[in-house]
């Protein structure tokens, strides 16, 4: 077994140090307030938690299952690419959450807004339904449906190292194609080059179909796949530029 690098066990450090200080400081709402990153048209939001909310994890077995991910696939990518060039890939990754999550949230929640000042209603008043959730009578069950959306998605947020470990586990597939992975329910040993976009094609699925097989239905499956598909794109670049002093074999 690979020793545990330095990075990952910085980051497997703080990751705990956010999970203690939200079940012990303030409740809790307090970081979770401060640090999750809400949807950002909402009032709560703040650009660290851009940052922060990579650190920030929904319950212990959330936190549990990220940081196993991280210390059994993160401490051989670094081995191999160095901590500068590891730490690229994981914020990377992290931010490529955001952007597919939070991107298409803010297209879904733009086009419901959009339909209702359409049908005659105003910003504000709209505004005013989605954060209060007091939804006027002349609201039919089609708009009532798209009102209960765009409330899911203001007033909604989002935690968790995922999408930063999607990366590092798109990374360690590309640069360790010929590795067999096992599922802890399905004991099957799988290389890592069709176990990884098996994974990734699943969390497509459950995000445009609802349907979930092995996350919480809460989970934000878009940002799985913003996370290995700009951990996949930094890989492939690496590998094909020929000035880059790293090169994969």
């Amino acid at each position: 077994m690979m020793r545990i690098t330095e990075t990952v066990k910085h980051l497997l450090i703080i990751n705990v140090i956010f999970f203690a200080g939200a079940q012990f400081v303030g409740g809790g709402e307090l970081f979770y307030d401060l640090f999750a990153l809400y949807f950002p048209e909402n009032e709560a939001f703040k650009p660290w938690q851009i940052v922060t909310h990579m650190f920030m994890h929904g319950g212990l077995m959330h936190l549990v299952f990220n940081m196993f991910a991280l210390w059994m696939f993160g401490s051989s990518v670094e081995a191999r690419l160095g901590r500068n060039k590891f730490l690229f890939v994981y914020f990377s990754a992290g931010l490529g959450a955001i952007l597919f999550q939070v991107g298409f949230n803010y297209i879904d929640y733009t086009v419901i807004v959009n339909n209702l000042v359409i049908s005659g209603f105003t910003e504000s008043g709209i505004l005013e339904m989605i954060t209060t959730n007091k939804v006027s009578n002349s609201v039919s069950p089609e708009q009532l449906s798209g009102l209960q959306n765009a409330f899911s998605i203001y007033n909604g947020s989002m935690v968790g190292a995922s999408g930063c470990i999607m990366g590092i586990l798109v990374a360690f597939g590309m640069l360790n194609p010929n590795a067999e992975l096992m599922m802890l329910f399905l004991p099957i040993p799988i290389k890592a080059k069709y176990f990884i976009p098996g994974i990734i094609l699943l969390d497509v699925i459950s995000a445009f179909s609802g349907q979930s097989f092995f996350s919480p239905s809460n989970t934000a499956y878009l940002a799985h796949v913003g996370g290995a598909v700009i951990g996949f794109v930094i890989m492939w670049y690496w590998k094909n530029n020929r000035f880059n002093s790293f090169r994969i074999n």
